[in-house]
């Protein structure tokens, strides 16, 4: 039997090869863990929203929307909200159902359980322009500051450009 001493090289060669391919495998396992982590989130995220939205149109929120379009403008729901909520009315209690959930949407938001982007394409100018109709009645009724997360995320998507995401245009073929 001839026995050869090892070339030590060699060995070195092919476990450093070997190693090379179990750390690519880990890198490539790590990127497909990354990769269906964002795709749960994502999926939850979804779920949660469209459960969240699906509330706009159940009965209490419609009522307090019905509520809210029998005032002509702002400066009358101003004077209204402002006397029910003097008068502990039941419906400043119906009213404020809408005010909360915007409030309950932009602290969604502001904790990432919402994209700013998914709130966009779901509510669109919505938010801002009741933001607008409700501010003048919730600072005669409480003063500045109330409702803060409504306002905040208002003031976000008023910043946000008016196109809708998406791909970008694709250049022109014609010839300038």
């Amino acid at each position: 039997m001839l026995l050869t001493a090892a070339n030590w090289g060699e060995v070195t060669a092919i476990a450093t090869c070997i190693l090379a391919f179990g750390l690519v495998g880990g890198f490539v396992a790590a990127a497909f863990a990354a990769q269906q982590v964002r795709e749960a989130r994502r999926s939850r995220e979804a779920q949660m929203a469209a459960e969240f939205f699906r509330r706009w149109d159940e009965d209490a929120l419609v009522e307090a929307r019905r509520l809210v379009a029998r005032f002509k403008s702002a400066e009358e729901l101003r004077d209204a909200f402002a006397g029910y909520v003097a008068a502990d009315a039941p419906e400043a209690f119906v009213l404020y159902r809408e005010l909360d959930f915007f409030e309950q949407v932009a602290a969604l938001e502001a904790r990432g359980a919402f994209d700013l982007e998914l709130i966009k394409l779901m509510l669109g100018r919505t938010l801002v322009d009741r933001w607008e109709l409700w501010r003048p009645a919730l600072h005669e009724a409480h003063g500045p500051g109330v409702y803060p997360l409504f306002e905040g995320l208002a003031a976000k998507l008023e910043r946000m450009p008016d196109a809708p995401p998406g791909p970008p245009e694709a250049p022109s073929r014609t010839p300038a």
